[in-house]
């Protein structure tokens, strides 16, 4: 009995491969265009790096700064990819972020807190390499890499902290196409880090002079995003 319900569970795998193997692909000369063009909407987390210097005011306050809380941000832009190879491909996206991060300054001995929200709208045109796996059936793993400029249309002044409004994100990722009867969803998880420091030192902009102590304690200040999109192409 046993052995027969072996023999009849291989039977049944290796039909179920074979009608695998036969199904019929859509569209299976989509990726052979020379350019392709499509659109994305996302959601994504924004993150600040901060390096912290342990300054004493002369009031003998040490402040520590640090991102407390995480919302999740909406992205949306438009795909335009250009086909290199079997294999490669070379992707631009120009993008629209629109996010948000909580900074809390805390004093290391009476605890006392501050915060400050960080709204950002950025717009970025990544330019990636797009490496993909063989096409099994109607689906396609892949894995990218590449840069991203980047600017933040909302930078605001007079708070705590001033962040720069240019950066550059080095970006990694993986996906999937998935090859639909009328067109090609492709989901994204990607990893971006900012190659720049974002603190803005020179406090020029302050008119409470008594704010210049948090950014008098902080050294350093990168961003970090994780990005999950949906590509229709």
């Amino acid at each position: 009995m046993k052995r027969a319900l072996i023999i009849l569970l291989s039977f049944v795998f290796v039909i179920g491969v074979n009608a695998q193997m036969k199904k019929l692909q859509n569209r299976p000369y989509i990726d052979q265009r020379r350019l392709h063009y499509g659109f994305l909407i996302g959601l994504h987390t924004q993150d600040l790096n901060i390096t912290n210097n342990g300054f004493i005011t002369e009031n003998g306050e040490s402040w520590f700064a640090d991102v407390a809380t995480y919302s999740p941000g909406f992205s949306v832009g438009v795909l335009g990819e250009l086909y290199l190879n079997k294999y490669l491909s070379l992707r631009a996206i120009p993008t629209l972020d629109f996010g948000d991060k909580t900074v809390v300054f805390k004093e290391q001995t009476s605890g006392k807190e501050e915060r400050q929200q960080i709204k950002s709208t950025y717009f970025s045109i990544p330019l990636d390499l797009k490496y993909s796996a063989e096409r099994f059936n109607n689906y396609r793993p892949y894995v990218m890499t590449g840069i991203s400029p980047t600017i933040d249309l909302s930078v605001r002044k007079n708070k705590p902290l001033l962040v720069k409004s240019a950066d550059c994100y080095l970006e990694a990722g993986f996906g999937c196409d998935f090859y639909l009867p009328y067109f090609k969803l492709i989901p994204e998880l990607k990893f971006c880090f900012g190659l720049s420091n974002l603190l803005q030192s020179t406090r020029t902009d302050l008119n409470d002079k008594s704010l210049l102590k948090y950014t008098q304690s902080v050294n350093q200040i990168s961003s970090r995003m994780i990005v999950f999109s949906l590509y229709f192409e």
